[in-house]
């Protein structure tokens, strides 16, 4: 077995396929989610329900009831995507998207972070929406604007967390077709989730803290 991996969003798209591929290359994994598919339950992983993100109290009930183990990968997947442009702009979605996309994340590697040691993995699933410099339509303000800040906050964990030797890695799955986008992704989530996982086998402590892409392009803040 190659450790113990958790994956937040499980229960469909690419957290689907993180639990899968996990699965296949001899992990432990441990799924989180607020409502399992039946997908999710075929796969013979660890299911944990009514996992909410954005609610600590959530986060401690999955850790009470987590038995005492290291995890060697924590992969945080969860995240939501509202169509807001500039004409429909709304505080409350746009809210709802930071909670989500960015807080959350936080609040996961904050409840896991017990479980991690020296050696464990940390990878934060953002978007290449999330990248300022790679901005060339603008709109969907809520959604980029979360996915911007996820990725300071894992800059910022993996400043803070080298120390411990815990290496944290940024990464854009391109655009996947899954219910998120309607299907309208240019490239399978099966191929998506083969690249960040080799991102994620190459990653280093001496690397931690970088932005890169599912085909390994190091991606422009």
């Amino acid at each position: 077995m190659k450790g113990t991996a958790v994956v937040t969003g499980a229960n469909r798209g690419i957290g689907l396929e993180f639990c899968k591929q996990l699965k296949a290359q001899g992990y432990d994994v441990i799924a989180l989610c607020r409502t399992a598919s039946p997908e999710l339950w075929t796969l013979g992983v660890e299911v944990f329900e009514n996992i909410d993100v954005t609610q600590p109290q959530s986060l401690q009930e999955l850790v009470d009831k987590l038995p005492p183990r290291r995890i060697d990968l924590l992969i945080n997947n969860a995240g939501i995507l509202e169509r807001g442009d500039l004409e429909d702009f709304n505080t409350e979605s746009l809210m709802k998207q930071f909670e989500v996309n960015a807080v959350g994340p936080l609040h996961v590697t904050r409840a896991i972070l017990p479980y991690l040691g020296e050696g464990s993995k940390i990878a934060m699933i953002t978007s290449l929406m999330g990248s300022i410099g790679d901005n060339t339509s603008g709109g969907r303000y809520g959604y980029r604007m979360s996915k911007a800040a996820m990725n300071i906050a894992g800059k910022s964990l993996a400043h803070d967390l080298k120390d411990r030797g815990i290496s944290v890695i940024i990464l854009s799955p391109g655009s996947v077709r899954t219910d998120m986008t309607n299907n309208a992704g240019r490239i399978l989530p099966e191929e998506s989730i083969a690249g960040l996982l080799q991102e994620i086998d190459k990653l280093k402590l001496e690397t931690t803290g970088k932005f890169v892409h599912y085909d390994g392009r190091e991606m422009p803040w």
